[in-house]
């Protein structure tokens, strides 16, 4: 039994998405850097002062138009690997970017505590800190997931994996340092935030997970622009061999079909 040819995307059409993405993290990280440079948040200490205390001056729309393309342009990534066929559109994978986004965009709806007018508690504060963290740990555990096998189901995706994937273990490595300051703190005297200077370290990580998004980026679009979208059996992640004919469902369940995590 035969099926019809399954229609195809053109490669440019299917890297609008990855590049879009990619566009905003630029658009993001540049309206945050530009935060330590202009007057009056340049008078913020980087070293001692996290990057959300940019949202409480009189420039703070900045911080907030660039975490939210951050947020914007990790989704729009997302989106170019699951249409490249990198990563399922359910999987752990997307549940973790999607988790980043989401705790981004909520960073920008809840500001942090404002310690130098004596606030240190309140709800909008402390669902800050907790969607912190949950960005810190999910952008990493969703990039090294991604990595799975992909080399497996496509030989060409062998240098955009081991790039992403050593992102992904960077990242690991500076939250690490979050991690160890935590539960030292439990143990010891000192508290967590004095350990080590509290905003160098949430740059570090800020900027080693951004560097994980612009890998992933440039994966959905070597996925989108490479001329050969299929696994190493000749089957595509939407169905097709390489003839363009579709596989058969039932035929290809047994583990003929590519296996697109």
């Amino acid at each position: 039994m035969t099926f019809p040819p399954v229609p195809r995307t053109a490669p440019a059409e299917r890297a609008v998405l990855p590049t879009v993405g990619v566009g905003l993290l630029s658009l993001g990280s540049l309206l945050v850097l530009l935060l330590h440079v202009l007057p009056p948040s340049n008078q913020i200490d980087p070293m001692t002062r996290t990057i959300s205390q940019y949202a409480l001056g009189t420039n703070g729309w900045m911080f907030d138009v660039g975490v939210l393309a951050l947020a914007a342009g990790s989704m729009a990534i997302l989106a170019g690997l699951v249409r490249g066929g990198v990563v399922r559109a359910v999987s752990g994978t997307s549940v973790f970017l999607t988790l980043w986004s989401a705790s981004l965009t909520v960073l920008v709806v809840f500001e942090k505590y404002d310690f130098a007018a004596g606030q240190h508690t309140g709800a909008s504060g402390m669902i800050h800190r907790m969607a912190s963290l949950v960005a810190f740990l999910s952008l990493p555990a969703g990039a090294l997931l991604a990595t799975r096998g992909a080399v497996r189901r496509n030989p060409s995706w062998r240098a955009p994996a081991a790039f992403t994937r050593w992102t992904a273990i960077v990242s690991w490595a500076c939250v690490s340092l979050l991690i160890y300051a935590v539960a030292q703190s439990f143990f010891t005297d000192v508290s967590w935030w004095r350990l080590f200077p509290l905003g160098a370290m949430e740059r570090l990580i800020a900027g080693a997970e951004v560097v994980a998004v612009f890998a992933l980026g440039h994966w959905a679009r070597r996925a989108a622009t490479s001329p050969a979208g299929t696994d190493p059996a000749g089957v595509d992640p939407g169905g097709a061999d390489s003839t363009g004919v579709a596989g058969d469902p039932v035929r290809d369940a047994g583990g003929g079909a590519a296996l697109v995590q």
